[in-house]
């Protein structure tokens, strides 16, 4: 059976069983074209540089066996930009001298196989099971397929703590989730736990939750009521449980 454990202060996760595995999402290489377009500029180069110099020293403390991305890649949804076509591709090659690299595809990571080089694993955007655990990136449901595992971990909607005037305000958060299995997969009962990964891109950072555009889950939509659940930052101190879900997603 596999084990989870978050690494100290970094929105990734550790997922260990026959082999460590390495998970972070929601990385959104080339996003500054959508900055630049709103009068909000960037260095050239600055933060996929920035990008692959905090993977690379997540992968060497934590020295895992491959590196699992649960989506969004890249950033703009049904076009590849050009700041995507020259930067995802270099993310892979930089970071694949170090870990090998499974990419399960998000919702804005159309027609990125013409930028992943070989070397890379590409596999369904339906998720990936390891064990007893479903990684998926969270946009679809997961098919009777997957009824059997006991875990979900899933990215997709960037979970960002909101209060005003509190310190913690506009932070990334976890999201752990236990709730009936019966709500993800009809056939089954029991219980099942969903983790939610905050994104890896840290420039998605507002403090006024009117001005963040949240993505939506069927996932989060089914098991949003009746459910408990646990809030942790990423230095892992648990600041909440379920009755401030809506104030994180």
């Amino acid at each position: 059976m596999v084990e989870t454990r978050l690494v100290p202060s970094k929105p990734a996760l550790i997922l260990e069983g026959k082999s460590r595995n390495l998970i972070v999402t929601d990385l959104h290489i080339g996003f500054e074209a959508n900055l630049s377009s709103k009068d909000i500029f960037v260095g050239k180069n600055t933060t996929i540089n920035e990008t692959i110099s905090e993977v690379c020293k997540i992968i060497d403390v934590t020295k895992p066996d491959s590196l699992i991305l649960l989506g969004d890649v890249k950033s703009s949804i049904k076009s590849i930009s050009k700041n995507e076509m020259d930067e995802v591709p270099l993310f892979f090659e930089k970071v694949s001298k170090k870990v090998e690299i499974v990419l399960i595809p998000g919702n804005h990571d159309s027609n990125i196989q013409r930028l992943v080089p070989e070397g890379v694993t590409l596999v369904s955007s339906t998720g990936l099971v390891i064990e007893n655990t479903l990684l998926t990136h969270g946009h679809t449901m997961p098919s009777d397929n997957f009824a059997h595992v006991e875990k979900i971990i899933m990215g997709h909607v960037h979970p960002v703590f909101f209060y005003e005037g509190s310190v913690l305000n506009g932070q990334r958060v976890w999201i752990s989730i236990k709730t009936e299995k019966q709500k993800i997969f009809s056939s089954r009962s029991g219980e099942i736990e969903i983790t939610v990964v905050p994104s890896f891109n840290k420039y998605f950072y507002v403090t006024r939750k009117r001005q963040y555009k949240k993505s939506i889950s069927p996932i989060i939509k089914k098991i949003k009521e009746n459910s408990s659940a646990k809030i942790v930052t990423l230095n892992g101190a648990i600041i909440g449980n379920e009755s401030m879900i809506t104030q994180v997603l």
